[in-house]
């Protein structure tokens, strides 16, 4: 007996009809796939009964990825902060050429392609794209299908034999040296109390910013840190959680920052228990507020501890002379050059990353600190540090054999 032939449209392709099943008021459900060819239909319509019997929801498979992506970030926002959501927002624009394809036809060669692209060049900065932001990329889309595949759209997760080119290398945070961390100890500032939490208790900023007198038990020598701050165009959102489920954790401090918090606590008894770190104004800092602060503090260091002997400037548009702190306001950007090397925030919580590993903490007790929510976090950091000092070190042996004569 001769197969069953479907009618052709008037636009050539076969049509084949597969039963779904019932709805809630009991019609019957069918779903249309089309083909060049009869086999062609046919083949699609025996791969959308399979699905039926693996239990995919076949309803939802003409929703594309865009769509998907749209409920992931509506449930994402209601469980991150609003930084870190502005950059899965980030990422999710980059992924932007897969929006309109449907969920289940989206492959791992479709997501490949992107990051290459963008790895090769960033729209937005017109450089190669960072491994860490492609990884980043690369996660967002690997929830966006897990999210799929759990509730049975699509039956794997295509992102898995996905690699990350390599991209433009990371930008490594670097350590304060001795003397830098000298200027920390020594200099008073608004923004020094910060500096020392964060250099030596490994703070992060959402952390020093909410942080109380009365989280510090100076006896014991711990922080408690149990409050955090994120936030939200600009303005500070106070929460009981942070950046990691390992944010809320207990810190032991070192002596040179328990002598420090004293001498703040007895300089001023009545504040002692609130803000360690307030505003201008006794509150919460905002993120301009902090920006302003920090830039301050690094003019401050700049001004105190600045090499200008080799800075020149004009003088009566005739000749040069050497730049000196005479007479010249620090706080103005256009009066003394900014001659140090500046430091960031979370320079100095890697450099109590740093201090630890010198210091032969393990790696373990190091992820508790730092609260890291994966120790493979903390591995890396110590890992990095670990081919550091090998490398000065043997820069070291040649310097002592080419002073001997070997």
């Amino acid at each position: 007996m001769a197969k069953r032939q479907n009618q052709r449209r008037k636009d050539g392709r076969v049509a084949v009809q597969v039963y779904l099943g019932r709805r809630e008021d009991g019609t019957r459900e069918y779903r249309t796939v089309y083909g060049k060819t009869q086999k062609e239909a046919d083949e699609k319509a025996a791969r959308l009964k399979l699905d039926l019997k693996k239990g995919l929801d076949v309803s939802a498979a003409r929703d594309t990825f865009g769509e998907w992506a749209e409920r992931w970030a509506s449930i994402k926002s209601q469980e991150v902060s609003a930084a870190r959501m502005t950059t899965y927002r980030c990422d999710l624009k980059h992924l932007s050429p897969l929006f309109s394809i449907p969920l289940s036809q989206v492959r791992a060669a479709d997501l490949q392609e992107v990051l290459y692209t963008l790895a090769r060049r960033n729209p937005t900065t017109g450089k190669p794209t960072a491994a860490k932001t492609l990884q980043g990329i690369r996660s967002v889309a690997g929830q966006i299908f897990q999210m799929a595949v759990d509730n049975r759209v699509i039956e794997y997760n295509p992102t898995a034999p996905v690699k990350i080119p390599k991209g433009q290398p990371r930008e490594t945070r670097r350590a304060l040296t001795d003397l830098e961390r000298q200027w920390v100890e020594n200099t008073p500032h608004r923004a020094q109390t910060a500096a020392m939490l964060m250099l030596y208790a490994g703070l992060r900023r959402g952390e020093v910013i909410p942080l109380t007198g009365g989280a510090v038990d100076l006896e014991r020598r711990e922080i408690q840190v149990n409050r955090f701050v994120a936030f939200d165009k600009g303005r500070p959102i106070l929460k009981d959680y942070g950046k990691t489920d390992n944010s809320r954790r207990v810190v032991t401090i070192p002596q040179v920052l328990v002598n420090y918090l004293a001498s703040v606590k007895a300089a001023n008894p009545g504040a002692w228990g609130g803000l360690l770190c307030p505003s201008a104004h006794g509150q919460l800092m905002t993120e301009t507020a902090w920006r302003r602060l920090w830039e301050s503090y690094q003019r401050e260091l700049n001004a105190r501890y600045g090499d200008f002997s080799s800075c020149l400037t004009w003088k009566n548009g005739r000749r040069m002379e050497q730049v000196t702190m005479d007479g010249k306001d620090k706080f103005n950007p256009n009066g003394v050059p900014f001659v140090i090397r500046g430091f960031t925030a979370h320079d100095l919580r890697h450099t109590f990353a740093t201090l630890l590993y010198f210091s032969g903490v393990d790696i373990l007790t190091a992820k508790e600190q730092l609260g890291h929510s994966d120790v493979r976090t903390t591995m890396e950091i110590y890992t990095h540090l670990d081919k550091d000092f090998k490398r000065r070190s043997m820069d070291k042996m040649d310097e002592f054999l080419a002073a001997s004569g070997k």
